[in-house]
């Protein structure tokens, strides 16, 4: 397993890991060149959960970085899907776009995807028994590695979610959810899933276990998923044992207290429909 630090404009060492500068990811031809076997995050999941909307990594570096993947906007504005090299936004009332390279990007996660492990699937009642039948794929290949995940099908029933963006001073994550947060429910419905798993040891860094999207085939519709059921349909891992983090030059970042625990509003933004979000 290599755990690297790419730190944007700072050269450093941290603890034997390496830091390189953003001039890494100045050109998409890099692309070609980049590590398939890698897991490249931008920021912390509890630096988003603190309300750290902004940033200083565009969507077109990201995209350098792999063409798989999910996230979100600076402002929280709606939910990402990265898919085949492109860089959806889902914005707040439903609508999907693929947002300009110059779009800031707080936080996300992507690799280049390679089709490692197949998973059958069958009659899927909800969410829980699509991370359960997944969950056997990860304990037979191993618990320790990462895993994006692709899963094209016809969804029997989804309910995702996105959010309007907010503005500076940014509330906490959860706050914005419980102001912005839109729901919407799809009936059989064709789309791709993409959605990344973390190991347990992930927890200070991003959330432990599995992290849902979803974009229609049409490219219409899209958000963080909360819910679904699927007849049938194949699930592609790709297991990844390199992770990489990049993190932002920017103060307010710096002036975050990254230990304090979060885990509560993680697991509630994660999962909660908006009247259940975290009190």
């Amino acid at each position: 397993m290599k755990l690297n630090i790419k730190k944007k404009l700072i050269a450093a060492s941290l603890a034997g890991m390496t830091a390189f500068g953003a001039g890494a990811y100045a050109s998409h031809a890099d692309a070609a060149k980049a590590d398939r076997e890698c897991i490249a995050q931008v920021a912390l999941l509890q630096s988003l959960a603190q309300g750290y909307f902004g940033g200083t990594i565009t969507a077109g570096e990201l995209r350098t970085m792999g063409d798989t993947g999910i996230g979100t906007f600076e402002g929280l504005n709606g939910e990402m899907i990265v898919l085949d090299g492109k860089v959806y936004q889902a914005f707040g009332d439903g609508r999907v776009a693929v947002c300009p390279d110059n779009t800031i990007i707080p936080f996300a996660n992507v690799t280049f995807f390679d089709k490692d492990i197949a998973v059958k699937l069958n009659n899927i009642k909800d969410k829980a028994a699509l991370e359960a039948a997944l969950n056997a794929a990860v304990q037979e290949h191993g618990v320790n590695s990462f895993y994006m995940v692709k899963l094209p099908a016809e969804f029997s029933s989804i309910l995702f979610r996105s959010e309007y963006g907010s503005h500076e001073p940014y509330p906490t994550l959860v706050d914005a959810l419980k102001e912005k947060q839109t729901e919407f429910t799809e009936k059989n419905i064709k789309g791709t899933l993409v959605g990344l798993y973390c190991p347990n040891y992930m927890g200070e860094l991003n959330s432990v276990g599995w992290h849902f999207h979803f974009i229609s085939e049409d490219k219409k519709k899209g958000g963080h998923i909360l819910e679904l059921s699927l007849k049938d349909g194949t699930a592609y891992l790709d297991q990844t044992d390199k992770f990489t983090v990049m993190l932002h030059d920017e103060k307010k970042f710096h002036e975050l207290n990254l230990a304090k625990d979060m885990r509560a509003d993680i697991r509630s933004a994660e999962q909660d429909t908006k009247g259940k979000l975290a009190k």
